[in-house]
This record gives structure tokens, C-alpha cells and sequence, in this order.
């Protein structure tokens, strides 16, 4: 297939089964890191301005503000750069290296914030920073990912479509919960075409998205420091909570395993999936959402001196590198 612009090339049909995860189930991993954008971020990005067109408030030229750990950063500079809008990506410092660089790279204006909002992350102060340019600069578009009924709509349209096209009958579908676009769009198309699934949101420790007490975070993806005006928790069947070093175990499991590295939103993501299998009838059909690859992580996840100094060396195990003598 031929597309005329990179962000238009949304991959929306891979699938992997996975195993040595969930036993006596079938488990589909939906792999959304295979496009330019590098995750499912893309969707959100492309419903958002699409969106932001059609009601006349963005048009080329345009200048977009938009606050971002990395992945929707990323998706938004690349459809800034290939539409020709102005992006300005509000960040804080978790995000990656990687990530940040290739914002940048792709021509997009970056701010990052450094102080903490009161619930110990940086969400508030990022969205508080947006409201003083947009005081400032009238003209600025922001999207608002947290409470734009577009990001969910995508993933309602695309996200759960795709999945109930291409895997039929799902039993189980677990989403990771960070803006709760993927979330909300899913469970409003399987509510409606779908209800027997049993949807399952995973967030991390030290979120309060579904009322958990603050707590220090570390790995972008998962969990906000408040609650994004899209979650609506009474949707979804349950809720289970991931501590980051769990993921982080996952992560290099799947890599050292599978050879399929991650990022740290499915290593929570499948972590969860693997805490609930007593609770997950024989012979089910388990969806999963992947929404991103491993090569934003490789200097955090998949570095052994950053693991050892943030969650301590135990959360290495065996997954630890080792010098080969020559």
C-alpha cells in the first residue's frame, strides 16, 4: 500500500499470541508500535486534530500546544510536521532522552517543567503551564487530551474495532490507563458490541486516576497525578494496580524470552494480566493492548544501572547483562 503522507500510516492489525504468560488461555498481544509514531498515540493524535479541522479551529499554519510524557509528543510532531502546523510539546522530566530527542527532531518546540504539582508527579504542572501561554498566545490550540472526547472516539473507531474484526470472540480485554482515551474508546465499542468481554484497566501504583493514594513514579506511559476528565472508573469491570518495578520485570522477561522489548506500559499491562490468571476461566480468549515498543526504554527499562538505582538491584534478577570475558 502506498500512503502520501507518514501519518497516515496507522497499523491497526497486528497481533501476536503470546505465550508463557497466561496459561490454559489464548492471549493476543495487539502491537501498536508499528508506525511512524512509534504507538497507539498515533490514533489519539490523528482524532484530535482531524477533530481540531473540522470545526474550523485549526488550519495549516496552525500552532498546537499539547502537554505529553513522550508517546502523544511524538505522535503530534510527527502530524505537525507532515501537515505543516506549529507544535509546541509540554513536558516534564520523565520523559525519555529518546523520546525527547526525537521530538525535537522532528521540528517540534519542547518545555519542559521541573517542579512537582501537589500530588507528587507533574501533570498539574504541565496542564497550569499550558493555561499561562494560551493566557498569553489566544491563538495556541490545545488539544487536551485528557478531556477531548476525540481521543477516545479514535480508539472506539479504530482501537476495538480492529480487535473484534480480527480476534472475534475476546473474553478478556486489559488496557493500560493513562489519559484513558484507549481505555474509554474501547469500552464504549465493546460495551456496545461486545458486552460479555470482561475489560480490565491497569494502572500503576502511585496514580490516583481510579482514587489510589499519590505516590512517586518513574516510567512515562501509565497513571496521572489527577484524575483526566475521560475516565469514567464505573465502566469497567475491574481495576488492578502494577508497581513499577513488576513491570519493569516484565519487560526484560518478554525481551530476554520472546525477543520483543517493550515499553514499560505493557510490561505493566501483562504484569496485571499475570497477577489475575487463577481468576481467568480455562480456555478464554484475553486481548491485550501493547502501546508501544522497547527502544524509548533502552536507557532506563533495559539498563541495568538505571534499574539498580531506582527500584534496587533485586529487580534484576536474572535478567541482569554480564561481562563475557575475551
Amino acid at each position: 500500500m502506498i500512503y502520501q503522507r507518514a501519518c497516515d500510516i496507522v497499523t491497526d492489525d497486528v497481533f501476536l499470541e503470546l505465550n508463557g504468560v497466561l496459561s490454559g488461555s489464548s492471549l493476543f498481544l495487539k502491537l501498536e508500535g508499528m508506525n511512524p509514531a512509534g504507538s497507539v498515540k498515533l490514533k489519539s493524535a490523528l482524532g484530535m486534530v482531524e477533530d481540531a479541522e473540522s470545526r474550523g479551529v485549526l488550519w495549516p499554519g496552525g500552532r498546537i500546544v499539547e502537554s505529553s510524557s513522550g508517546s502523544l509528543g511524538i505522535a503530534l510532531a510527527v502530524i505537525a510536521a507532515a501537515r505543516g502546523y506549529h507544535f509546541t510539546c509540554v513536558t516534564d522530566p520523565n520523559i525519555s532522552t529518546q523520546s525527547l530527542a526525537l521530538i525535537r527532531a522532528l521540528g517540534a518546540e519542547v518545555v519542559q517543567v521541573t517542579r512537582r504539582d501537589r500530588n507528587g508527579g507533574y501533570l498539574g504542572t504541565r496542564i497550569a503551564h499550558i493555561h499561562r501561554m494560551i493566557e498569553a498566545d489566544p491563538g495556541l490550540v490545545w488539544l487536551n487530551q485528557y478531556a477531548n472526547p476525540a481521543n477516545a472516539q479514535a480508539h472506539a473507531r479504530r482501537t476495538a474495532t480492529s480487535i473484534l474484526k480480527n480476534i472475534g470472540h475476546v473474553d478478556v480485554l486489559v488496557v493500560g490507563a493513562g489519559t484513558t482515551g484507549t481505555l474509554m474508546g474501547c469500552t464504549r465499542h465493546f460495551r456496545a458490541f461486545s458486552p460479555w468481554t470482561r475489560i480490565v484497566a491497569v494502572d500503576t501504583t502511585g496514580s490516583v486516576t481510579f482514587g489510589g493514594p499519590p505516590g512517586l513514579r518513574h516510567i512515562p506511559g501509565l497513571g496521572t497525578s489527577r484524575r483526566p476528565e475521560l475516565c469514567r472508573p464505573d465502566q469497567v469491570d475491574e481495576v488492578v494496580l502494577v508497581d513499577e518495578p513488576d513491570a519493569v520485570r516484565m519487560c526484560r522477561r518478554l525481551a530476554r524470552g520472546h525477543g520483543l522489548p517493550v515499553g514499560g506500559s505493557t510490561g505493566s499491562v501483562l504484569a496485571a494480566l499475570e497477577s489475575m490468571a487463577d481468576r481467568i476461566p480455562a480456555g478464554s480468549r484475553v486481548v491485550a493492548l501493547s502501546p508501544d515498543m522497547g527502544d524509548r526504554y533502552v536507557k532506563t527499562i533495559y539498563d541495568d544501572m538505571w534499574v539498580a538505582n531506582t527500584y534496587g538491584s533485586d529487580v534484576l534478577g536474572g535478567s541482569g547483562t554480564h561481562p563475557v570475558a575475551v
